[in-house]
């Protein structure tokens, strides 16, 4: 028979109070189904791994609505959660070493009287994007099936896959022989163990032979490469098909087709003043482009996907996990979520967005090119 723990043993071993496990049974984040005789709550080895994961989440920033999505998530078993625990507090350790290192060095040149550069200084703050919004995509950023279903069936019969700008490899098919590329150091630390192994580089300098592959794919990476165009046109040396999900920015009224770019964050449209289009880049590799609708409930936490569920955009942790957010800089984004956070509470969003209640996907000018 399996050992049960009094809610009162369990608060002292975790460093909580009584009241705080009450609370998370009140609201279903950890739900004891044993009593003792006398009538109290009686916690499972099962309940007190459901919450070591709660608190462990707790700790790294997350509300309690974003808890409850990654500890219930059927597909997540105890073996992922702790992969992807260590995955953050690995990426914060990093981060804060990183940090400490370099304030040390500034310390110490001005100590000698040395001025500092501006790259310098801002190098404590991290060098690359990726680096600095990395450590939220183990949480939020997982593999739609829908999304993926339509990236893999536009690979073909392809058998071996070359991933560019893979990030930590939601979309990397499992059936396939695949080669990982990416640039980010904090990145290449989170793929999960057995994925595919993973080069550092550069879309735009792909360190492989002329049609190396059956296939490239690289799915939402094309906007933060240098030269777009130099990168595709790589692809296509590399790989004898390309499949590529990005963006179009040129379609008439494009800004208006999403509310948050509309009503909240006309600043988006600035990120992509100089992104090539949609047609050139097609041209560039010989690719037709077909429409990727967002599910209403997309378990990929793109800058899109929470268009039906607005309020996840005021959760810190979902915002970090999306280059935008950092790209348009802090002032923005205070105004933005601000002004996003007053009108949900006053019924003016529900009242302009009314005709998304009834949608189960959207078209927000997600493109898939095919080559």
């Amino acid at each position: 028979m399996e050992e049960h723990l009094t809610v009162g043993r369990v608060a002292k071993l975790a460093g909580v109070s009584v009241r705080t496990l009450h609370h998370y049974d009140e609201v279903g984040l950890v739900r004891p189904l044993a009593r003792t005789a006398a009538g109290y709550r009686a916690y499972s080895p099962g309940d007190v791994e459901r919450l070591r994961e709660v608190l462990a989440y707790r700790q790294l920033g997350f509300g309690l609505r974003e808890v409850a999505e990654l500890v219930g998530d059927p597909s997540t078993d105890a073996i992922a959660h702790l992969r992807r625990l260590r995955g953050l507090l690995l990426e914060r350790r990093d981060r804060t070493d990183a940090m400490v290192a370099a304030i040390d060095r500034e310390l110490d040149a001005r100590a000698k009287g040395v001025k500092m550069t501006p790259e310098e200084q801002l190098e404590m703050l991290g060098a690359r994007l990726y680096d600095a919004i990395g450590g939220a995509y183990t949480a939020t950023r997982r593999t739609d099936a829908r999304i993926a279903a339509q990236i893999w069936e536009a690979l073909g019969d392809a058998q071996t896959v070359l991933n560019v700008g893979a990030g930590t490899g939601s979309y990397e098919p499992y059936d396939r022989d695949v080669t990982a590329v990416e640039p980010s150091a904090v990145m290449r630390a989170q793929r999960p163990a057995g994925m595919a192994p993973c080069v550092a580089g550069a879309a735009e300098s792909l360190p492989f032979g002329d049609q190396s592959f059956d296939a490239a794919m690289a799915v939402s990476t094309v906007h933060h490469w240098r030269d777009p165009i130099g990168g595709l046109r790589e692809m296509r040396r590399v790989a004898r098909r390309v499949v590529v999900l990005t963006f179009d920015a040129c379609e008439p009224g494009w800004q208006d087709r999403f509310w948050l770019t509309r009503d909240y964050l006309p600043e988006f449209g600035d990120l992509l003043a100089d992104f090539p289009s949609l047609a050139g880049m097609a041209d560039a590799i010989g690719a037709i482009a077909e429409p990727v609708a967002i599910p209403w409930d997309c378990a990929d936490g793109l800058f899109e996907a929470y268009w039906r569920r607005p309020r996840a955009y005021l959760e810190d942790h979902v915002r970090r996990a999306v280059s935008v957010w950092t790209r348009v800089g802090p002032e923005a984004e205070r105004r933005a979520v601000g002004s996003l956070s007053e009108d949900l509470a006053s019924g003016r969003w529900g009242e302009r967005n009314r005709d998304l209640a009834d949608l189960d996907a959207a078209d927000l000018g997600l493109r898939l090119l095919i080559a």
